[in-house]
């Protein structure tokens, strides 16, 4: 019952951001203007110099789900073996 009402965080990294930021045809300032914050940060989460944490992966979450904004990480990709 603690979570209701709530958005689900996802957890953010750079290349979400970025997929987040272009599904909504928006530049790294307008984003920025959106959550409150610099358009530096912005430009450190999309590079994974940091990421998002408590208020801002919060609105992150809340911008995507309003957005209806769907993102599938693609998956790792495998080094080949050494032989």
């Amino acid at each position: 019952m603690k979570n209701q009402g709530k958005a689900k965080r996802n957890l953010w990294d750079g290349q979400s951001i970025q997929a987040l930021r272009h599904h909504l045809d928006l530049t790294q300032r307008e984003l920025a203007d959106r959550l409150g914050t610099r358009q530096q940060t912005i430009s450190e989460w999309e590079t994974a110099m940091y990421k998002p944490r408590g208020t801002s992966a919060t609105l992150l979450s809340v911008i995507a789900e309003q957005a209806k904004f769907e993102y599938k990480a693609a998956p790792p990709k495998k080094l080949p073996k050494k032989s």
